[in-house]
């Protein structure tokens, strides 16, 4: 299932139309609209605004596995931590939050679905 089908999913759920969300997001329906089409990707402010407005994060909504710590068992692939993650990126600085790591997070959720966006053209 793609972005815009997990979001018309996760909007459903909550018994919201198109128009309410786009409401609260302060954007045109039409902009939403093509959020769940596919014709249009939110920047990283709207997909913080639509995981707190539908209850569900951003990671399962681009479905970027950050969510999974470990790999599963048998799949020869290697478990990494966060903590080896944050010193990867911030060379072990002992100043990164928690909200910092995870906007890191995010932006990688977002870089990734462009890039999935960019194959099917």
């Amino acid at each position: 299932m793609g972005f815009g089908e997990k979001l018309r999913a996760a909007r459903e759920s909550k018994g919201l139309t198109q128009q309410q969300i786009a409401d609260q997001m302060g954007i045109d329906k039409s902009t939403y609209c093509g959020y769940e089409t596919g014709k249009r990707q939110p920047d990283l402010t709207k997909l913080k605004q639509l995981s707190q407005i539908l209850g569900i994060s951003g990671d399962a909504l681009l479905e970027t596995g950050f969510a999974q710590k470990e790999a599963p068992a048998g799949s020869g692939e290697r478990s990494v931590s966060d903590d080896e993650i944050k010193f990867a990126l911030f060379g072990g600085s002992g100043d990164i939050t928690d909200a910092m790591y995870e906007e890191v997070r995010r932006f990688a959720a977002f870089v990734k679905l462009r890039e999935a966006e960019k194959k099917k053209e």
